[in-house]
């Protein structure tokens, strides 16, 4: 199996270079390149079409959220982490519905940090623990427009209890598990999900699941 390629994009050299010996001393990646700006990441990513991009919020010039769009438009293929120190739930948001896969805390552990970017290669979302629950508050928030107008009703029990997990960032191996389900079947069900809700990402299927009061803020 092929190292899976990273882009850091950081404004602080230091942390850009702590990330880089980090995932160096970890098996199955590949630091591609990095960069201190957005524009300058973009145009890296560009070039080195890297698998997974990690990319900080608050930056100088062309900042965080600006960047996803750009990236998603020139290396579509590549999943986007943002990777801050901002806790803020319009913050959360908004980099979601821009189209990244995830979004880190960076006071995250190591090992986390490094199942992180293997989930988000290989498709799936992933969340800092506590930034699960400030999807909730984001939603309290005026001026925010929902993912889809499709009802809610249109989903199945057992889908409603997949996307509810979704919004949870719960993995397919994990909804499996919990579930008892075949993993396969958990797919099966996500792409139903998605279809019925006219979605694109297990990211928007979550913030759907939250706009539309699917998820309890009850702990579980």
């Amino acid at each position: 199996m092929s190292a899976i390629r990273v882009l850091i994009i950081d404004d602080h050299t230091l942390f850009r270079s702590g990330i880089k010996l980090l995932l160096q001393r970890q098996s199955g990646f590949e630091v591609v390149g990095e960069a201190g700006d957005g524009l300058e990441g973009v145009k890296r990513a560009k070039q080195l079409e890297p698998d997974v991009v990690l990319l900080d919020l608050h930056m100088p010039g062309v900042n965080g959220l600006e960047a996803i769009s750009l990236l998603r438009e020139e290396v579509p293929k590549a999943e986007i982490i943002m990777l801050t120190v901002s806790e803020d739930a319009e913050d959360l948001l908004e980099a979601l519905r821009a189209g990244a896969r995830g979004y880190l805390l960076k006071n995250i552990e190591t090992d986390f940090l490094v199942d992180s970017i293997r989930r988000a290669a290989n498709g799936e979302s992933v969340m800092s623990s506590q930034m699960a629950g400030k999807l909730a508050d984001a939603m309290r928030m005026p001026q925010k427009g929902t993912t889809s107008d499709a009802s809610p009703e249109k989903l199945t029990p057992r889908e409603r209890e997949i996307i509810v997990m979704l919004a949870k960032g719960a993995s397919n191996k994990e909804i499996a598990r919990t579930l008892d389900l075949a993993e396969s079947t958990v797919k099966i069900h996500v792409q139903g999900i998605l279809r019925k809700l006219n979605l694109t990402s297990r990211v928007q299927a979550a913030v759907y699941a939250v706009e539309h009061n699917l998820v309890s803020d009850k702990p579980t």
